[in-house]
C-alpha cells in the first residue's frame, strides 16, 4: 500500500449521491492545477496571442469536413449538428445585452448556482475569474463580466466506448447540444437572482477554457490535453457563463493527475496516429504533454473524429476515484494492458489490442495547412510553378475565389467544434 499524501473530497456525481475521496499517493503529488510560469504565460499571450484553430487552421478543417463528408452517415449528422445547433448559438451570443429580471439581495450565490447546475445535469461546476490570457483575438471584445461559471456536461458512456464509431460522433454532437440548452437555461436563472450573465456556447467558443476549468478545481490536464474530471474523466464537454453575480471563486486542486498521466501513458502508447508526445515539455509558460496537429487531424478525419485518447484512459472508464484507489494498493494503472481498456477498431483496418498499432503510408499524414489564404496562395504558387513561372487568368480567378471564400468564412465559425487541445 502506497503512502497517501492528501485526500480530495468531491461531491457525489449525481444529485443526491453522497460524496467521493479520492486518495492522492504522495508519490503523485505535484502542485494543485497545472505547473506554469506566469510570466511566460504572460509573454505569450502579449505577443502571440491564442485565436481559434478554426481560423489559424481553417484549411485542414475544410479539408477533413470534405473527407468526412465522403462518408454518408458522417455527413448526414454534421448537418443535423448545425442546424439544430444554430439557434443556440445565436441565443448565446445575444445574452450578454440581457438585463436580470429581479433585484439581488446582496447575499453570496454561489451555492444557489451550484445547486441549478446540478439540477440541470451539470457533472461538474465550479467558480473562477475570468481570465483574458485565453481569449481568441476574434474574441476579444466579446467577453463583458468578470467571473466564470465553469461547467462540464457527463457525455453517455456506453456509445463513447464504441469510440471511433458513428454512435459515438452523434453523442458527442447532442451532449453539445444539451449542454448549450441547459447552459442558456442557467443563464436565465442568475438573472432571476438579479446579476447579468453571458452564455458562452460550447460551439462557439472564446477561447481556450481548460485553463480556467483548472483554476475553479474542476479536473487537471491530462496528457491527452483534455481536462481529466474527477468523476468522468475526459467524457464530459465543457463550456462557460460569464457573470457579474456574487460568488466565492473556487481553489485549484491536485488530484494526483498531472504525474499519474506520465505513470500510465496508455493514451499515449494507443495513439493510432503517434500524436501524443511522452514527456512533458514547456508550451506557452504550461507544463504539458503537447498535442501533435499535424498528426491528429488526419486520423480525424478518416476515423469517424477518433476520440481513441478518451477511450482508453482510464479516469474516463472507471473514474478517478477507483483508478487512485487502485494504484494506492498495488502501484498498478487499473486497466492498463487489458483488452477491456486498450482496444480498439478502425474501418478497414481491423482491431488492435494491448500493443497492436495501425500502420499508414507517408502520404496518410499530407494535409493543408494555415487559413484558407495561406493554403490558396500556397497551391496558387504550385500551380504557377508547374507552368513554368507562367500565370493564368483563369489560375488568378481561382485565388481571389478562394480568398474570398476564406474571408467569409473567418466571419462566421458557428458550429464547428473545436479539437480538445486547447493550451
Amino acid at each position: 500500500m502506497l503512502k497517501i499524501g492528501h485526500e480530495v473530497v468531491r461531491p457525489g456525481k449525481n444529485v443526491g449521491d453522497s460524496p467521493v475521496t479520492i486518495p492522492v499517493p504522495e508519490e503523485l503529488e505535484t502542485v494543485p492545477g497545472i505547473p506554469k510560469i506566469q510570466r511566460e504565460v504572460d509573454w505569450y499571450a502579449r505577443e502571440y496571442p491564442v485565436e481559434t484553430m478554426n481560423i489559424t487552421e481553417r484549411a485542414s478543417r475544410d479539408w477533413a469536413n470534405a473527407i468526412r463528408d465522403q462518408h454518408v452517415e458522417m455527413r448526414e449528422i454534421r448537418k443535423e449538428h448545425d442546424k439544430l445547433n444554430r439557434s443556440l448559438i445565436m441565443g448565446a451570443r445575444l445574452t450578454g445585452d440581457l438585463e436580470p429580471t429581479a433585484e439581488p439581495t446582496g447575499e453570496d450565490v454561489s451555492e444557489l448556482i451550484k445547486a441549478k447546475a446540478r439540477e440541470l445535469g451539470y457533472v461538474e461546476v465550479g467558480f473562477t475569474a475570468y481570465d483574458t490570457h485565453y481569449t481568441y483575438q476574434s474574441k476579444k471584445d466579446w467577453v463583458k463580466f468578470p467571473h466564470v461559471i465553469c461547467l462540464a456536461y457527463e457525455q453517455d458512456f456506453e456509445p463513447t466506448q464504441t469510440i471511433p464509431s458513428v454512435d459515438a460522433e452523434i453523442v458527442h454532437s447532442s451532449t453539445y447540444r444539451t449542454e448549450g440548452a441547459a447552459g442558456l437555461e442557467l443563464g436565465n436563472y442568475v438573472r432571476s437572482l438579479g446579476y447579468r450573465a453571458q452564455v458562452h456556447s460550447p460551439n462557439d467558443n472564446t477561447g481556450p477554457y481548460i485553463p480556467m476549468f483548472v483554476a475553479a478545481g474542476l479536473g487537471q490536464l491530462g496528457a491527452c490535453g483534455y481536462l481529466l474530471t474527477p468523476h468522468v474523466g475526459s467524457r464530459c464537454r465543457i463550456m462557460m457563463i460569464t457573470t457579474d453575480a456574487n460568488i466565492t471563486y473556487d481553489q485549484p486542486v491536485d488530484y494526483g493527475i498531472h504525474a499519474f498521466c506520465q505513470v500510465c501513458q496508455v493514451c499515449v502508447n494507443r495513439c493510432p496516429g503517434r500524436a501524443l508526445m511522452r514527456d512533458k515539455i514547456w508550451w506557452r509558460g504550461i507544463e504539458k504533454n503537447k498535442l501533435y496537429f499535424k498528426r491528429c487531424r488526419p486520423v480525424m478525419a478518416r476515423y469517424l473524429g477518433c476520440g481513441i485518447c478518451m477511450k482508453v484512459c482510464p479516469i474516463q472508464k472507471y473514474g478517478l476515484q477507483n483508478v487512485m484507489e487502485h494504484y494506492a494498493e498495488t502501484g498498478q494503472v487499473l486497466g492498463k494492458g487489458t483488452h477491456d481498456l486498450e482496444g480498439y477498431s478502425l474501418e478497414g483496418k481491423g482491431y488492435f489490442g494491448p500493443g497492436e498499432m495501425p500502420v499508414f503510408d507517408a502520404g496518410f499524414f499530407s494535409m493543408p495547412q494555415g487559413d484558407t489564404e495561406e493554403w490558396a496562395f500556397q497551391q496558387f504558387k504550385d500551380k504557377a510553378n508547374a507552368n513554368g513561372g507562367n500565370i493564368t487568368d483563369e489560375m488568378l480567378e481561382e485565388f481571389r475565389a478562394e480568398v474570398a471564400r476564406g474571408l467569409t468564412q473567418s466571419r462566421d465559425n458557428m458550429g464547428m467544434m473545436e479539437e480538445e487541445d486547447y493550451i
